[in-house]
């Protein structure tokens, strides 16, 4: 008996111990170069990702790509310790050289200095922002009923900005509007099927 009771505690023991392991190896995995060329890479369609160049979370090439296109991370929050919790929350994004203006421009602060207009995939949507004011990534801090999370969605970003002032701001209506009006950083939203799946009571009625 005192053998069996042995042998069945060394059996849970072991069990929780790979459950850990398997936990570990899990989360581990999203730091992973495969992880991330897999949930980068699937921001843009298919024809687009499968031969784009794909950025890490560190900053370094993951994969060369061949067609011009770059995918990417593009949350500006700190990275958790075991790396994005998913393809949404990395925020992932694909883009030309001409986007990779835009998003250098947003993330330090300065006026993106591009030479044409350029769009930008993010077919996993966004974690929220203020659509009104860049650089609000907290709900509590956004303008009253400016708050969006974004599901799939295309992005036009002009380089001049002042070319979408004919535009709506409004993001309920489901047609394209702009993002950050009046900015350097305004830019085209046009959104896709499960554009409203992260905020559903923003969706047309």
């Amino acid at each position: 008996m005192k053998t069996k009771t042995i042998a069945t505690l060394i059996l849970t023991v072991s069990a929780v111990h790979a459950a850990a392991e398997h936990h570990q190896t899990t989360a581990a995995d999203h730091r992973s170069a495969a992880w991330q060329i897999e949930a980068y890479s699937t921001a843009a369609p298919e024809f687009i990702g499968r031969s784009a160049t794909i950025i890490g979370i560190s900053g370094d090439v993951l994969r060369e790509g061949s067609n011009g296109w770059t995918c990417q991370s593009a949350n500006p929050r700190p990275v958790p310790a075991a790396g994005w919790s998913s393809a949404h929350e990395a925020m992932a994004a694909c883009h030309d050289g001409e986007g990779m203006k835009w998003m250098a421009g947003y993330m330090t602060g300065e006026k993106p200095q591009m030479t044409r207009d350029t769009f930008m995939w993010m077919l996993h949507g966004d974690m929220g922002e203020d659509n009104t004011k860049p650089a609000v990534f907290d709900e509590a801090d956004a303008a009253p009923g400016e708050w969006i999370e974004s599901g799939p969605h295309l992005m036009l970003m002009p380089m001049d900005p002042a070319s979408l002032a004919h535009f709506p701001t409004d993001f309920n209506t489901g047609a394209p509007y702009v993002m950050f009006s009046g900015t350097d950083y305004a830019h085209l939203m046009i959104p896709v099927a499960g554009y409203y799946q992260y905020q559903p009571e923003s969706a047309p009625k």
